[in-house]
């Protein structure tokens, strides 16, 4: 009996031993499992840091690149004014001396008329009249008369001379600006040379940044980073515009304002951009470097590079209105100007990571984001 007790006891603790190393081995499995997981966790944090780490360098780049092409943009823009002012003032002078070769062929010819008609009259002289015995009434009128003549010839050989003057100054501003103008030319293909240079490392860091943002949660992120920067952007617009004189706002402008440049919408106020963030703007696709203009009178408070939406420039026109220009190329005017409505205030660009050129354009009342299509006709 007791042996049938130790036999079963045995069978017993053998089915325990064994269903405790069978345990024992699957916990070590699952704990060997969830190490491996909490590895490949690890990993992948880090790896996301890294990339969000490369994602902030990228985008650090893209701001210094774009920067450095709204610099290029802008000389070039104002080599392209000073050009269009030389060829105005050669174009000017070239009118005059026109003129003035003209008026030195008259003076030429009208003189030559009176020397030859003093010429004509030269046995006439003044002992002559004064001995002949003719009638003294006469003889006055005679001497007022060459007096005239020789005052006329005397006025005629002055004008004459300041001509000629006047035509050799024109001739050597000619010669002064067509020199200018050359100098231009040639500096202005060294600035566009320099501004192809930066566009080209522009695409190159916008390439690798966008690598970083191929899944749809990274765009999303990346998107609300964007907006964030813009709302506090406009919140010390709004700020700024507390301190600027009373102006009339665009309340009773609805309809009337002119878009700030020409172009296609691509994207419309409200319509979805990602999830639920939407546009608080409209886009207006436009050919790059083409003039982006103030669509009311008001103070620049805001213009510099801001994440998302490139180069930006905001007008505070009075009121708790406020406009908002983004994706330029370059800005033309700086915080403290101000400007009337339809004055070039940037030219379109693709800033702020676009793939394509266009304008980012928006309006605000106290903050709030409105359609434009309300106030632009």
């Amino acid at each position: 009996m007791m042996t049938r007790l130790f036999v079963k006891a045995s069978i017993v603790a053998g089915f325990l031993i064994l269903s405790f190393m069978a345990n024992s081995a699957d916990l070590a499995s699952r704990q060997s499992a969830l190490k491996s997981i909490q590895a490949q966790i690890n990993q992948q944090q880090n790896s996301l840091k890294d990339t969000a780490k490369q994602r902030e360098k990228l985008v650090a780049l893209l701001k210094s690149d774009e920067q450095a092409i709204a610099k290029a943009a802008q000389k070039v823009n104002q080599s392209q004014a000073s050009l269009a002012a030389v060829n105005t003032k050669l174009r000017e002078l070239d009118k005059q001396q026109v003129e003035l070769a003209s008026l030195k062929s008259t003076q030429q010819e009208t003189l030559s008329k009176q020397l030859s008609s003093a010429y004509l009259a030269g046995n006439h002289d003044y002992t002559k009249m004064m001995l002949n015995q003719q009638n003294p009434a006469t003889v006055e009128r005679m001497l007022a008369y060459y007096q005239f003549l020789n005052n006329a010839r005397i006025k005629a050989i002055k004008q004459l001379k300041q001509t000629s003057i006047d035509l050799d100054k024109v001739k050597q501003q000619q010669v002064a600006s067509q020199q200018k103008l050359n100098a231009l030319v040639i500096e202005q293909k060294k600035q566009a040379q320099q501004l192809s240079k930066e566009q080209g490392q522009r695409k190159q860091t916008l390439t690798q940044l966008q690598r970083t943002l191929s899944s749809k949660g990274a765009e999303l992120e990346q998107l609300q980073i964007e907006e964030a920067s813009l709302k506090r952007i406009v919140q010390q617009a709004m700020v700024a515009s507390q301190a600027n004189p009373t102006m009339d706002g665009l309340a009773n402008q609805r309809g009337k304002l002119k878009w700030p440049t020409k172009g296609r919408m691509s994207k419309r106020f409200g319509s979805s951009r990602s999830g639920q963030i939407v546009w608080k703007g409209s886009v207006l696709a436009a050919p790059e470097g083409q003039n982006i203009h103030a669509v009311a009178s008001g103070k620049v408070i805001y213009a510099d590079w801001l994440r998302g939406f490139g180069m930006v420039l905001v007008i505070d026109h009075g009121k708790g209105y406020m406009s908002l220009y983004g994706h330029a190329q370059t800005l033309l005017k700086e915080p403290g100007d101000m400007v009337k409505s339809g004055d070039s205030i940037a030219l379109v660009g693709s800033s702020g990571g676009q793939s394509e050129p266009g304008l980012y354009f928006e309006i605000r009342n106290k903050g709030k984001a409105v359609d434009p299509a309300y106030y632009c006709r």
